[in-house]
């Protein structure tokens, strides 16, 4: 099967965006950690709701929920390319896979931040 770039800006443009979309569906059906991470981000979205959260707050969650989905969407791709690449264990590619999951920490850490100076002020 060859791949056959599609020229036309409109086309391209939806057919990219089916690709992500079903990536997206792939990554929320199949990854335990994106399924968990999911359902926290839709946990405090209700809560937003619920503590009726400021138009900035709302952004910078969002923001929060985005970036660790996104970095964990990449953490995943790597794993499975090194996976591919390397299917028995290699110290050097347990290296790789030990630096995209850092990754995914400084964001889940960012995220939990943000969480705190938005949720606490309503708690206390």
């Amino acid at each position: 099967m060859e791949f056959q770039k599609d020229n036309s800006f409109i086309t391209g443009r939806l057919k990219s965006v089916t690709y992500a979309f079903k990536g997206a569906i792939k990554l929320i059906s199949t990854e335990h950690s994106i399924m968990v991470q999911f359902s926290i981000g839709i946990l405090i979205s209700i809560l937003g709701f619920i503590m009726n959260i400021s138009a900035t707050e709302w952004l910078f969650q969002t923001f929060a929920i985005g970036l660790v989905m996104s970095i964990e969407g990449l953490n995943t791709a790597v794993e499975k390319i090194a996976d591919f690449i390397h299917p028995n264990y290699s110290q050097r590619i347990g290296f790789i896979k030990d630096i995209a999951a850092g990754s995914v920490f400084f964001a889940a850490i960012t995220a939990i931040i943000i969480g705190l100076i938005i949720y606490v002020p309503k708690f206390i």
